[in-house]
């Protein structure tokens, strides 16, 4: 018998109670159990799994490693996402957005760029500092991927086997308005001693005339120009390297009509190098040092062999494409955290009868807004931050991008708040009592100051405004 426990994060507090997942739990033999299940906002549910006496898990029908793609039918869909892969190469190729009716061609595959050892214009490696490809082309791994067809009630799949060191699942579940691409790279071979830095490469025909946008550190959208500074005039000597840009959470590319979104697991450079283009670096691998203070190539021999990471791709009309990828990108960020146990153990409270589920709230929190900081601060303080998710304008469908004003003295289940006090975001003096270099800015709202008392029943935050509050609280057990 095994206990599983899904933990829902305080973060996800912006999103609809209860949030459902898929979990699933691999075994040694290869066999994987996958359920549906629900988990309330700021709380946890608990799942109990057990084997029914006599019987066996029924084992998977054999298939091959490798599959070259055979069925004219290579498609996986829900109740919002349709996706076409090519029966020829197994690589994707269509992706429609039902409810907008949105149809896209794309094609999605891998490719490496070959690492620089110096030329005549620098002597700069590649290395574990430094991205410096020799040259502007990426190679492609494979023309074509083997791939397997899975289709379950609670998930499809396309597995797709590029190499011997390169595979994807491209994964639809029941209710999900995205594609969700599960990458494996490595152990990447440099036998034929060239270090390689492998992307994951999705084109289109979209006309995006130069211009991408990524976030800032998951907030800020910020718009990127190839070849092309705001505050100076660019002399490009690196066409690859030099149009590369960090990648917290996001990427997208829009052509003002439709917009193509890949949320990523983790921080990644990523790029647009030609129109309708995005790429995204997910694994390198390296054979000279790049004299950066390291003091040895980027060339892992156990650890860092291979990786493994997940993008989300979005396909949205563009005037509603940041409700999807606001609230998705926080959702992959802070995701429930699943914890396994042995079951049939002692209780953890042997006079309290043990809790299936539980939630922190006795309601939920409006889409736009976002529990950034529940921390104790003493015995009866906590240290409470909210943040305005969306920008001015950036919901153009509807009013996540207003101001939005909340009651907070009811809305924990596990405590009341009495009194509320601002801070820094820092929290390290009052709101009040800090003095302010004024600025006059020429464009966005004048934010006005907060009073010095606030009530706790209409607490205001402005488009992109983080608030950080000392709360005096009653806890429920104390009466």
């Amino acid at each position: 018998m095994c206990t599983s426990m899904c933990v829902c994060p305080a973060s996800l507090l912006s999103f609809p109670s209860p949030l459902s997942e898929v979990v699933t739990m691999p075994s040694s033999n290869g066999q994987e159990l996958l359920f549906s299940a629900s988990v309330p906002a700021l709380g946890f549910s608990i799942y109990s799994v057990t084997q029914v006496p006599g019987r066996s898990p029924r084992a998977p029908v054999p298939q091959p490693r490798f599959q070259k793609p055979s069925s004219r039918d290579l498609t996986i869909q829900n109740e919002y996402i349709w996706a076409r892969f090519d029966p020829d190469t197994g690589l994707l190729v269509e992706m429609k957005n039902l409810e907008q009716d949105l149809l896209l061609p794309i094609r999605q595959t891998f490719y490496w760029y070959n690492a620089s050892t110096g030329n005549n214009l620098s002597t700069q490696v590649s290395g574990a500092y430094i991205f410096r490809p020799n040259q502007q082309e990426p190679l492609l791994i494979s023309h074509w991927a083997q791939t397997r067809l899975v289709k379950t009630d609670l998930v499809q799949e396309v597995h797709q086997n590029f190499s011997a060191w390169c595979s994807q699942v491209v994964r639809l579940y029941p209710g999900q308005r995205h594609l969700e691409l599960e990458w494996t790279v490595g152990p990447i071979p440099v036998g034929d001693g060239w270090g390689k830095e492998v992307i994951s490469r999705f084109d289109t025909a979209l006309e995006t005339k130069g211009l991408f946008f990524t976030d800032s550190n998951g907030r800020e959208i910020l718009e990127r120009r190839r070849n092309y500074r705001p505050t100076w005039k660019l002399n490009q000597t690196e066409p690859v390297a030099g149009n590369y840009y960090p990648v917290n959470s996001r990427i997208y590319i829009t052509d003002q009509n439709v917009q193509l979104t890949v949320l990523t697991d983790r921080s990644q450079g990523g790029s647009s190098l030609r129109d309708g283009s995005i790429e995204l670096m997910v694994h390198r691998r390296l054979l000279r040092d790049d004299a950066r203070g390291v003091g040895e190539p980027l060339l892992e021999s156990e650890s860092g062999l291979w990786v493994r990471g997940r993008h989300l791709v979005l396909l949205d009309k563009a005037q509603t494409a940041a409700v999807r990828h606001r609230l998705e990108a926080e959702k992959e960020l802070l995701a429930p955290q699943v914890v396994l146990a042995r079951g049939g153990g002692t209780p953890y409270h042997l006079e309290v009868a043990p809790r299936k589920q539980f939630s922190g709230l006795r309601r939920e929190l409006p889409p736009s807004v976002h529990l950034l900081t529940l921390a104790r601060w003493g015995p009866k303080m906590l240290l409470l931050r909210l943040e305005h998710q969306f920008a001015v304008g950036e919901d153009m469908s509807g009013n996540l991008s207003s101001p939005v004003t909340l009651d907070l003295r009811d809305l924990f289940s596990a405590f009341t708040i009495t009194n509320l006090k601002e801070t820094t975001l820092a929290a390290n003096q009052l709101q009040a009592s800090a003095s302010r270099l004024q600025w006059t800015p020429n464009t966005g709202p004048t934010l006005k100051p907060s009073p010095c008392r606030l009530d706790p029943a209409s607490i205001t935050l402005q488009p992109m405004e983080i608030r950080t509050f000392l709360a005096s609280v009653q806890w429920e057990e104390d009466g």
